[in-house]
């Protein structure tokens, strides 16, 4: 096998990372995976994701984790309302019979990223993620490469593998290609306790996903398995509107009194997440790699996932296509009709580029659509052909 003998360290212990050093693992390989968090459980356990047939559920298949991943994903979760800015329901999945069989390549099943990561972390040797492993430096060394960190502490290996998101540390050593600017700013939120500060918007939700349109702006709100809800606004905005524009986001009034000037047109339902001390806000703005990046092969590095085709979010991919990055590296690499290491990362990246090219496409495409005037009308013709006419 082309990585017998080789130390391979994945920089990066999200779902992306975590899938890799599992499917390398089964195959033998001497794999660490180097995460900049202190501990597992320093960082909020994250959202609500729905894996897909052919990509996140696929290599969790591959690793033999499916009927792990059964046990612990949420039925229901993946139900939608499709609403407009008055919260009047136009689309109400809970009242359609759908199947929820593993074998549809239609159902898109919803987990929580913390509960998802447990799943991978309880597939690996308890030594093998090493936390408190931020990445500062990172230099070739004869044919191997020499990894600084934060804490003071280094390790060598073989093979580098950048799983570390759309900021990649890694990322630069492959490639001097940046991303676009969309257009597009989005405000996220994370409440805690809805059924005391947003108890309409709980009841809306029913612990499926709210998606409302209106005036060319959304606002997406989904459940999470610990009965918290997460959410997001998208608006078209400067590319630093961040900076420029003096909110305090740690400030919760004058981020309600943004999104009351901003969302001026929504009803007032849509208040209760913004107007109380139980919400937590991030602004992202969002941005794309290039469609038509490329880059030449290097012999013992690459990278998955956000780190090498961030992209936006509303094409419902992110976590899929780095688990189906891991995949598909994982193949490659334990396949012995490559000659060399950097023939097998080749085949990977260009398969990788080529498929990532044409899902950022829809994701750009989709990132348009929703916020445009006719956003509804697009979002119930997806779903549901005849309510949109």
């Amino acid at each position: 096998m082309l990585i017998t003998n080789k130390k391979i360290a994945i920089v990066g212990g999200g779902p992306g990372g975590l899938t890799l050093a599992t499917l390398l693992q089964k195959s033998g390989a001497d794999v660490k995976v180097y995460e900049r968090d202190l501990n597992k459980d320093v960082r909020p356990p994250g959202g609500a994701l729905d894996l897909h047939y052919d990509s996140g559920l696929a290599a969790l298949e591959k690793a033999g984790l499916l009927d792990a991943f059964k046990a612990n994903y949420r039925p229901g979760a993946d139900k939608i309302r499709i609403v407009d800015s008055q919260a009047n329901i136009h689309f109400d999945e809970y009242e359609l019979q759908t199947s929820q069989d593993f074998g549809n390549e239609n159902f898109r099943p919803e987990i929580d990223r913390g509960p998802l990561k447990d799943i991978l972390m309880a597939s690996l040797p308890p030594d093998m993620v090493v936390y408190d492993s931020h990445v500062t430096a990172l230099e070739p060394v004869g044919q191997s490469w020499k990894l600084e960190f934060q804490n003071g502490q280094s390790a060598t290996a073989d093979i580098i593998i950048g799983a570390d998101g759309a900021h990649s540390k890694i990322r630069p050593l492959i490639t001097p290609i940046k991303p676009f600017w969309v257009g597009l700013t989005m405000l996220e939120g994370v409440v805690h306790h809805p059924e005391k500060s947003t108890p309409k918007i709980l009841e809306l939700l029913k612990g499926g996903k709210i998606f409302a349109f209106g005036n060319a702006k959304s606002l997406i709100v989904s459940s999470k398995g610990d009965g918290g809800m997460g959410f997001g606004t998208g608006c078209k905005t400067d590319e630093f509107w961040v900076r420029d524009s003096g909110i305090d986001f740690n400030d919760n009034a004058q981020v309600f009194n943004w999104f009351k000037q901003e969302f001026s047109e929504w009803d007032s339902i849509w208040y209760e997440l913004f107007d109380n001390d139980d919400t937590q806000f991030i602004p992202r703005p969002v941005y794309c790699m290039p469609l038509d990046q490329t880059w030449e092969p290097r012999p013992n590095i690459t990278i998955l996932g956000d780190a090498a085709h961030w992209m936006p979010p509303y094409s419902g991919e992110g976590v899929n296509m780095a688990m189906l990055d891991a995949l598909e590296l994982s193949t490659c690499l334990t396949n012995d009709e490559f000659p060399d290491i950097q023939s097998a990362i080749a085949a990977y990246e260009t398969q990788m580029r080529k498929r990532a090219s044409e899902i950022a496409q829809e994701a750009l495409d989709s990132t348009e659509a929703l916020h445009a005037p006719d956003s509804l009308s697009f979002m119930l013709q997806m779903f549901d052909p005849e309510s949109a006419d």
